[in-house]
């Protein structure tokens, strides 16, 4: 028990927390003392308030995220002027990190001939919006594959790295000490051992309970280079939002694995936690994996300061696909919601119908117009979300936004067997993504996040089969589900007010 309790104290968690907690109780103090200046203090904040105001009015931010910040600031002035202050720049720019990105433009330039072969007007624009904002091109000489789920991620993971011959890049935001990353960790090591490249990325704020305080030193002793993203420090900043939520895996530049599964056991269904782990995947081989090892390698150079030659790190071989892939990434340090405008794209767009698996439902006015104006004219728009949620609070959120949607005609399914995680559109039998981002604000505004967007390949074809398994196992959410009580509606509005913040 004492024992337990020494390793609860002295964790980095912990002393974090506290250290924080210290920041905020300073802060208190700071602003009990100077109430002491009477009707000066008071108006002073006041003005500073309006000033406040003022920049979120006029800044480019989303509606909803203004008016998340807008209440508490002339609500509870003092208090609400702080927190804005600290964490209300949301976008924590970043020079050199943008720099890199337009390195991109340079060492990914997009194949006209590739591009020419779309004939399909809505998919050529959707494409050309890629790659002019996020700066990755389309390909046709990729094969895909979907992983329906993580044991089968799992195991194709493991095989591809036994065959690595040059270099394995890896980049996820949560890793933990288990089966999945253990039997990962045995061949990593073996193959930095054979003199192979082996780095690996991972986010400390996704990791600070799943691994040790500078884990990266224990991976460089055998061989492997590492380092964390955006260290955690107790530090009160809007620095805190921006997290590495990517999920990358590239072998010799020929193989290239992305998707929400994350190396940790619950992931690949070996511990349960929320019933059953709902997840996937997409591989790719051949021209678009570049892509991908571009997205790790401006990351990798960013944090580490150096400058690789990208070139050194193409594929070298040929395949041909089916159909069209383009990998693209999204930053919070620029002003372009590349994920959600793709998400956008795909609604409006769809003729017959849209469906999307995600974890959490926590969606802006214009995705939330969007579904509704596209089931209202007709498309069949299916939303599959978890009926077990991780966790309970974001799940409240989630709900709040049920009854709008529905009323609309878009139809709401619980996957009845566990937690769902993927991240997935499906449009049309046509249309495809498969990522990181989930429809919460954290992936669509904070988080550093990727996926891959399918045009007519065949991988889209075991998309629907596989979403149409999850919807015959899922039970559809009714607008009589949705009728609480009003203290638990009150509860909602209220949450998905600041939704934005969460």
């Amino acid at each position: 028990m004492i024992k337990k309790l020494i390793k609860f104290l002295t964790h980095r968690i912990f002393i974090v927390g506290v250290l924080l907690l210290i920041q905020l109780l300073i802060l208190v103090l700071i602003v009990s003392k100077f109430e002491e200046y009477g009707w000066y203090f008071y108006i002073s904040f006041y003005i500073i308030g309006i000033l406040a105001f003022l920049k979120i009015i006029n800044g480019n931010a989303n509606p909803s995220y203004k008016i998340a910040w807008i209440v508490p600031v002339l609500t509870i002035p003092i208090f609400g002027t702080l927190i804005y202050v600290i964490f209300g720049n949301k976008i924590n720019k970043k020079e050199k990190l943008l720099e890199n990105k337009t390195k991109l433009k340079q060492t990914l330039v997009q194949n006209d001939d590739v591009i020419k072969q779309i004939t399909d007007v809505n998919f050529y624009n959707q494409s050309n919006y890629i790659y002019n904002n996020s700066g990755y091109p389309i390909y046709n000489n990729t094969y895909t594959e979907y992983l329906e789920i993580g044991e089968v991620y799992y195991k194709r993971l493991i095989e591809e790295l036994k065959k690595a011959k040059k270099f394995i890049f890896m980049q996820y935001f949560i890793i933990e000490n288990g089966k999945f990353w253990g039997d990962i960790l045995d061949v990593l090591k073996q193959k930095a051992s054979e003199g192979l490249d082996v780095r690996v990325i991972y986010d400390d704020m996704g990791c600070i309970v799943t691994l040790p305080n500078r884990y990266y030193e224990e991976l460089k002793k055998y061989g492997i280079k590492a380092c964390s993203f955006n260290k955690f420090v107790p530090i009160l900043t809007a620095k805190l939002n921006n997290r590495d939520h990517r999920k990358i895996t590239i072998i010799d530049g020929d193989v290239g694995i992305t998707g929400g599964i994350n190396l940790a056991d619950e992931y690949i269904n070996e511990k349960l936690r929320f019933g059953h782990w709902k997840d996937n995947g997409i591989l790719l081989k051949g021209d678009a994996v570049y892509s991908l090892t571009n997205i790790f390698l401006n990351l990798w150079d960013y944090i580490n300061k150096i400058e690789d030659d990208f070139n050194k790190f193409k594929p070298n071989i040929k395949i041909k696909g089916s159909g069209y892939v383009q990998p693209y990434d999204d930053s919070p340090f620029d002003s372009e919601l590349v994920s959600e405008n793709i998400c956008l794209n795909m609604i409006n767009k769809a003729k017959k119908y849209v469906y999307i698996t995600t974890p959490y439902l926590i969606i802006d006015n214009e995705l939330e117009t969007s579904l509704c104006l596209a089931a209202k004219s007709g498309v069949d728009v299916r939303i599959i979300t978890p009926g077990i949620p991780d966790k309970k609070f974001v799940n409240e959120v989630t709900k709040a936004y049920y009854n709008n949607l529905i009323n609309s005609g878009v139809k709401i399914y619980e996957y009845t067997k566990g937690f769902i995680h993927a991240k997935t559109f499906l449009v049309d039998d046509e249309i495809s993504t498969v990522g990181t981002v989930n429809l919460d604000y954290r992936s669509l505004h904070l988080h550093f996040e990727c996926g891959v967007l399918l045009y007519k390949t065949e991988s889209i074809k075991e998309i629907k089969k596989d979403i149409s398994k999850i919807l015959e196992i899922s039970k559809q959410i009714t607008i009589d589900d949705t009728k609480v009580s009003l203290f638990r509606s009150l509860k909602r509005a209220v949450l998905k007010l600041f939704a934005p913040l969460m």
